[in-house]
């Protein structure tokens, strides 16, 4: 390989799909023609994989692929190294869990095949995405066509902290759980564990106890393990944070975004890989072995690349910090004392509100009465969109609600939501059959 070579890729924050090859730099589309670097031209009759039907786009479009990149990049936690881009957080994972294994082919570890996850946790809709998370209503129908693996209790304070133990006692209690799924299966026989920094819509923005992982990352290190962190709604400034990690004070060695990475005007996720991964697929066979049609594709990246320049030049980031904390002061003011709200939690713009039928022993209402449903219902009535969800305690018992505000969200508009949001939680309640709400 020649240093100019070396140099040129590396210079590159976009993951290649093979690293050993040069391929022409495309500079031009005309048509159905390209022309490279050279100014050699190219009659383009396959239309990449069937997909260019209506010929090549300008390419400044392109060169917004390499922006993103090297934007996402440059403020990633230390060592995150390059990022490749798809079309959502579902195909961001099927891409995490195949980077994890080919890793291990890379580094002659073909036995390691086993992935553990935790329970109450959601990665995405596609089948290797349902198999690792565990999302009991949306595994069901497709629960023979999923891959085995392993789940471990999640860190979930409300319900499992016990009353004698500190939360640092509680976090390391919660994450050994990992250390022995590890040992139980042979830790040479384990890809990797994947987890939700702040668990989503599953468990109701539940956020870690500090330590936990910390805890994590070591059982990981200890046993080879490749550490994934599943950052598709809690990331991306979300948190209060552009990545949910930096609060943990833990590198991942694959991450994945999504939600907040385009905020929503155009399709797209990214799959962010430690440079010890990268280096591994280098140095090995040196072609990434997945792929999609819309891989890196130029318009996503261009829609996130504004919307992550926004962020930055409007340091939203700090107002996700402020209005964060007075949310969530704001709804400890109107609902801590509520008998049927359980636990106000979360970080940043990413908080849940749990719902209880008995405040003291924290039982849940009867998942047949849907409260979540009727938590719906009501908000649209107060002239408020939330997002409601059953099923935290144990995949059936339990509602919760979340909010998760844009990040341009004023003062004023947080005193709406916590007015809004205790209407209607005092609505849906009202909606309950006679007794049913004490």
């Amino acid at each position: 390989m020649s240093p100019d070579k070396a140099s040129t890729r590396s210079a590159s924050r976009v993951f290649a799909r093979e690293f050993h090859r040069t391929l022409p730099k495309a500079m031009r589309g005309e048509g159905i023609w390209i022309v490279d670097s050279e100014g050699r031209r190219y009659l383009d009759a396959s239309g990449g994989p069937a997909v260019s039907c209506l010929g090549h786009s300008h390419p400044k479009v392109i060169e917004a692929v390499q922006r993103q990149a090297a934007l996402l990049v440059e403020a990633a936690p230390a060592g995150m190294d390059k990022v490749f881009f798809v079309c959502g957080g579902s195909e961001a994972t099927e891409a995490a869990l195949k980077l994890a294994r080919q890793y291990h082919l890379e580094k002659g570890q073909p036995q390691r095949r086993h992935f553990i996850s935790r329970r109450q946790s959601y990665h995405g809709n596609t089948l290797g995405a349902l198999a690792v998370g565990d999302n009991p209503a949306r595994r069901a129908t497709y629960a023979p066509m999923l891959m085995e693996v392993r789940h471990i209790a999640t860190c979930y304070p409300y319900r499992e902290k016990r009353s004698d133990e500190t939360e640092a006692a509680y976090g390391r209690r919660a994450a050994d759980e990992l250390d022995r799924a590890i040992r139980e299966l042979g830790p040479e026989n384990v890809a990797a564990f994947i987890a939700e920094p702040v668990v989503g819509a599953t468990l109701g923005a539940c956020p870690p106890v500090p330590g936990y992982f910390k805890r994590i990352r070591e059982i990981c290190d200890r046993h080879g393990v490749l550490l994934i962190l599943d950052e598709v709604m809690c990331g991306m400034g979300r948190c209060g944070t552009l990545y949910a990690c930096e609060a943990e004070d833990v590198v991942p060695d694959i991450l994945t975004m999504a939600k907040g990475l385009g905020a929503g005007y155009q399709p797209i996720g990214g799959v962010m890989a430690h440079r010890r991964v990268v280096e591994a697929i280098e140095s090995g066979s040196g072609a990434l072995m997945h792929g999609h049609t819309y891989l890196n594709h130029t318009v996503g990246c261009a829609a996130a690349l504004a919307v992550q320049r926004a962020i930055q030049e409007e340091d939203l980031l700090a107002n996700v910090r402020r209005q964060g904390e007075r949310l969530k002061q704001g709804l400890e003011e109107r609902l801590g004392n509520h008998r049927h709200v359980g636990d106000v939690r979360g970080r940043g713009l990413f908080l849940g509100i749990e719902l209880v039928q008995d405040r003291a022993s924290k039982r849940p209402f009867d998942p047949d009465l849907k409260l979540h449903a009727r938590l719906r219902d009501a908000g649209m009535s107060e002239g408020i969109v939330c997002y409601p969800s059953g099923g935290c305690v144990d995949g059936r018992r339990g509602d919760h609600v979340v909010l998760a505000p844009p990040f341009t969200v004023t003062d004023r508009e947080v005193e709406e939501i916590v007015e809004r949001m205790g209407r209607t939680i005092d609505r849906a309640l009202r909606s309950l059959p006679a007794g049913q709400a004490g």
